[in-house]
């Protein structure tokens, strides 16, 4: 309630009246505003201040949205929150230029954040190591982007759980350690505290990342809102649940997978057929269990912070993002 009146506004500002309904199209299409909830819990469990935390946390929802934005432009994703993509809808030089006003707009909040300056560089470094993890996910691929040079010179044949856990750890992690932090720094944290709220953070973001790789393949449509079976058709091999798989096949599954992401064009019959060769294997068991193991790293690091029922609530999120 507190933050969506300001994302709006700041969303809003300077933009023709025609124009608006564009820019906040991405934006009330939903979302669990997760990110600036954990700025703002973090900040009021450190005895901070709401209005201290709002424009930064505000301007973090929209750094994430401009992330998505961008991101449903690379994946050809039509379908985010159960919803038409803002590319999907309106076209991509529209959502093009969308992107750049959420560019803008997440400047604009740390510009009226507490500590301009040391917020505005905070929010260039996230979005930055968010755009290096976007690359190595691209560069993950396994075909596709034919005219697309760099990508085909540099792409990754074969991925590690550590090259997984790099882009995992810039693509979805950062910014989740970044929204803690701006929690902790509006409040003025200690030294300490900061550590231990940027571990909650990451390893939070971490297992967000593998329960969104095994809804990806194994979820309902309706209840992810996303196309099921999308790192399938984009030929993404930066899924955890994938790696495990690919561990598990015998020689002769590992070659027919490999074969599948690596067609031309992947159809509805392809996408199944990858899904029967997953589920022959106890990777979406294993992917789970990881996912378990980072959610209790982050609720590990909440012992280090007051304990009120601020602190709880943390909990509970941490809860939720593996059993969603």
């Amino acid at each position: 309630k507190l933050v969506e009146p300001a994302i709006l506004r700041l969303l809003s500002s300077f933009v023709d009246k025609k124009h608006q309904n564009l820019v906040k199209y991405q934006i009330l299409t939903g979302g669990k505003r997760l990110r600036p909830a954990l700025a703002i819990i973090f900040c009021q469990m450190l005895g901070g201040k709401i209005k201290d935390v709002l424009p930064a946390a505000s301007g973090l929802e929209i750094l994430h949205n401009y992330t998505l934005i961008v991101d449903d432009i690379i994946d050809k994703s039509r379908l985010r929150r159960g919803k038409p993509t803002v590319w999907a809808k309106f076209g991509k030089s529209i959502a093009q230029c969308v992107g750049v006003s959420y560019s803008a707009a997440v400047s604009q909040a740390a510009a009226k954040s507490k500590n301009p300056a040391r917020t505005l560089e905070f929010f260039s470094k996230t979005l930055k190591t968010i755009m290096d993890g976007e690359i190595l996910d691209i560069l993950f691929e396994q075909s596709g982007r034919e005219d697309e040079p760099y990508i085909i010179k540099n792409r990754y044949k074969n991925i590690t759980e550590k090259d997984y856990f790099k882009m995992a750890g810039k693509k979805t992690a950062s910014l989740f350690k970044a929204c803690c932090e701006v929690g902790g720094i509006a409040a003025k944290a200690k030294k300490k505290q900061l550590a231990a709220l940027r571990d909650y953070g990451f390893n939070l973001g971490i297992a967000f990342q593998i329960t969104d790789d095994i809804l990806d393949i194994f979820g309902k449509e309706k209840e992810f809102g996303k196309v099921v079976g999308g790192d399938i058709a984009e030929r993404k091999l930066g899924n955890i649940v994938m790696l495990y798989a690919l561990k598990e096949f015998d020689a002769q599954d590992r070659k027919k997978f490999l074969k599948l992401l690596r067609k031309e064009k992947i159809n509805e019959s392809d996408i199944k057929d990858a899904v029967q060769l997953i589920e022959g294997t106890q990777s979406r068991q294993k992917a789970l269990l990881l996912a378990k193991k980072f959610t209790e790293k982050a609720k590990n690091s909440l012992k280090h912070l007051p304990q009120n029922n601020w602190n709880r609530a943390l909990e509970d999120i941490a809860d939720f993002v593996v059993g969603r």
